[in-house]
Formats: C-alpha cells, structure tokens, sequence
C-alpha cells in the first residue's frame, strides 16, 4: 500500500491519500482519516480501510479517483512530534569524523549514533532548499526510514521490528560549515540540521517486493546531482538494523505513532556506487587525489533521489529539489 499527503490550507499535517501502485492516480479517504498522522495513531481500525481502498484503487472500482500533480504533494508526514535520525552505515560515520579530523567513538560497532531533529516543518519533495548562507555548506544526505507505531520504552531490536508501520524515502540537508562547532559545544546538533525532505509516498513492507529483510531495504538509493549521476548505494548494509535503531530511541521513553526513525546516509564501501552525499565525496577526493575538488551545493543545484525496485518501477516517488538563496 502507498500512502500520500496533498498539501492544504486548512490543515498543517496536509491531506490523506490511497495512492496506486504505479504512483499515478490517487484517492482522497476523509471518511477513513483526514491525514495521515490520524490514520498512524489509529492503524489497528484505519489499515483495514486503506488497504481495501488501495486494492479498489489499483482495479479502477473506486470513485474519486484523480491523477497525481507531484507539485501538490507534501511529504507523507508534514510535521511529526518526532523525528529521530541513526546513523547505521558504519562507512560513513569513518568517513564524515575524518572529515571533521574527529576520533571515532569507542562503541562504533556497538552502539547506534542518533540525533534528535526537528519534526515541525518537513519540506515537500519539489520544496527549495533554501540557504541564507552559504559558507555554511549546504548538501543533501539520502536515507531510508520507518514510521513507527506507539513503541514502548525497553523493547527489543527483534520486537521492535513488529511496530514498523510505514518506510519512507529521505534527505536529511545538513549545513557542514555549522556541525564542527555545535558538536565542540557537546550538545549535539540544532543549526547544522534545517528542515528534511521526504519522498511523498511511504508504503508498507509489501511494496518493497521482497527487499525488506533481516531489518533493512536492499534495494539502492539513486542519487543524481543536476541530472548527473552520483550515487546508487545499497541501502541494506546497513550495520545496525532498524530493530535497532528503534530500540535504541525506545530505551528510556516511549515512542508515539507517528515517530520516524531515520537510517542516516546510506553508504557503501564500494566506491563505484558513489556516494548519498557530499561530505562523502569530498572526503574521498581528498584520500585518492589529495584536494577537494567537489563544492557544497550553490543556487541552482538540483539533487534528486528515488529508489527502484529490480524491474525499474519507482517506490516512493521522487525528490527533487533545488538550492536557492533564502
């Protein structure tokens, strides 16, 4: 099933839709939940519903039904009371503190690395990234994540896989000139993370053909920097799964319906896939070449994202999105 969010006037966490499985055509569903965050905190009475109206949706037996402006969707979830982002490809955490000449923590293998964002002001897939300085290093990061249901505090990383109500498609837009100071203060990041961006449609497990195993999507995360290829890595080496990760954010708190686990940038050892984010990039330029010769995102750049099942048909829908001066 693939669910989606109309952007609305009326109502900051946007409007539900069914959307169909070829991402074309979708249905509004205010008699099962106005907006997705209601279905989420109810999904014992409102998945049933859905889901019947997705199969309707797919046969064409459903009333309403109209086509998809990508320019009107929102991310899934417009806002969430909270958005919490891992960072489980150990590849990239070596890479990014080498980066920030950073030692690695002691418990890299052991212990998941995670950051409290900001969940009230998510950006749309199409949304400009807007930058009011540039010196700050703007540049994208492409993750996968979950939504979860209500988890309750202590639970296992195995039993907290069975409260994964939803996956969704990221990018996290980090300000590199900015994190190196914040994190010298030891409180951990505010400015170096604006508003994140999400592909506008989060589907169940099944949607993911057979992806979806031992905790992680195995499919890769296609990244293009104006229209130009930069990366394809695989999103299932992941070192801490998603059990995990939820876990980890469970251990002294509940967490409530709607909450997103991220996964942190998708990264890969293997440099032929490239990479899901400019940090990467330039680090690695600066191993093999000896310079960095890649720049943080300017105006007019444009980063798109999306994830392919084997056959090419596209999952979550895409995220495009341009740079512009604030």
């Amino acid at each position: 099933m693939k669910l989606g969010s109309l952007k609305s006037n009326s109502s900051r966490d946007g409007e539900l839709i069914v959307v169909s499985k070829n991402n074309k055509i979708a249905v509004k569903v205010p008699d099962i939940a106005p907006n997705l965050r209601v279905a989420i905190e109810n999904w014992e009475q409102s998945y049933p519903q859905l889901e019947r109206t997705y199969l309707q949706l797919n046969k064409n037996e459903i009333a309403g039904a109209f086509d998809i402006d990508t320019e009107k969707l929102h991310s899934p979830l417009p806002r969430t009371f909270q958005w919490a982002d891992g960072s489980a490809f150990i590849h990239h955490i070596k890479l990014v503190r080498m980066a920030r000449n950073s030692p690695l923590p002691e418990t890299l293998t052991t212990v998941p690395l995670m950051y409290q964002g900001g969940g009230d002001d998510f950006l749309a897939p199409t949304d400009d990234i807007p930058q009011i300085d540039f010196n700050h290093g703007t540049d994208f990061e492409g993750e996968v994540g979950v939504i979860t249901g209500d988890v309750p505090m202590g639970i296992s990383p195995q039993e907290a896989l069975k409260y994964i109500r939803l996956f969704v498609l990221i990018n996290d837009v980090s300000l590199r000139g900015l994190i190196p100071e914040e994190l010298k203060q030891g409180f951990g990041f505010f400015h170096g993370k604006p508003s994140t961006a999400f592909a506008p449609f989060a589907v169940t497990a099944d949607e993911l053909n057979g992806a979806w195993k031992d905790g992680r999507i195995h499919l890769a995360l296609n990244v293009k920097l104006n229209g130009e290829f930069f990366g394809n890595a695989d999103a299932g080496q992941m070192h801490f799964h998603f059990g995990q990760l939820i876990a980890h954010a469970a251990k002294t708190r509940n967490l409530k319906a709607g909450c997103i686990i991220g996964s942190g940038t998708v990264s890969n050892e293997d440099m032929a896939r490239g990479s899901s984010c400019l940090a990467e990039k330039r680090m690695l330029e600066q191993i093999h070449e000896g310079q960095v010769k890649t720049p943080f995102m300017k105006v007019g750049d444009v980063v798109e994202m999306e994830i392919n099942t084997p056959d090419g048909k596209c999952i979550f829908g895409k995220i495009k999105q341009k740079v512009i001066k604030a």
